[in-house]
């Protein structure tokens, strides 16, 4: 049962990865994007501002959708915390001009030196400024498990794509 998170996360990253290959248009303009982020995290006993960075590659699926993989690095800005790292997938559908909305999943490790693993699940809203730069908004759920309370999280950003 503990291990079920991570079983959640890889059955829904590993069908988008088997079809961002299966599917993938080479002639459309898949694109490999940084951002930074910043934003406050909770669960039913703490309260903490959160910043962030990402890395990632989405790889379209014809004109409207999308799959991607991406790497980050978040820290709860609260003393005794560690860095979290993760790596996950999302898929996506283009849905007004400049504007892509999404759901994701990934793996992370926990804010604690002698903690375990957590799946995060979320969905956001990118928005086009202009050509390389997006703003977006994001809400996450994290499954923390161990006895501990998951926790949430909402973040804005800003990226570039290129």
């Amino acid at each position: 049962m503990r291990h079920l998170p991570l079983l959640l996360c890889a059955a829904f990253v590993s069908p988008a990865a088997t079809l961002a290959v299966t599917f993938a248009t080479p002639a459309l303009a898949d694109e490999a994007y940084v951002e930074g982020t910043g934003g406050v995290i909770w669960n039913r006993e703490d309260t903490h501002a959160v910043a962030g960075a990402a890395v990632g590659y989405d790889v379209d699926l014809g004109e409207r959708f999308f799959v991607g993989a991406e790497g980050l690095a978040e820290k709860t800005l609260a003393d005794d915390t560690r860095v979290v790292w993760g790596v996950g997938g999302r898929v996506g559908a283009r849905v007004l001009p400049g504007a892509k909305l999404y759901a994701a999943a990934n793996w992370q490790t926990k804010d604690c030196r002698e903690c375990g693993s957590a799946v995060g699940l979320s969905t956001g809203w990118e928005q086009d400024l202009n050509k390389s730069v997006y703003a977006k908004l994001e809400y996450k759920h994290v499954l923390i498990g161990d006895g501990e309370p998951d926790a949430d999280m909402v973040a804005v950003g800003l990226g570039y794509k290129f």
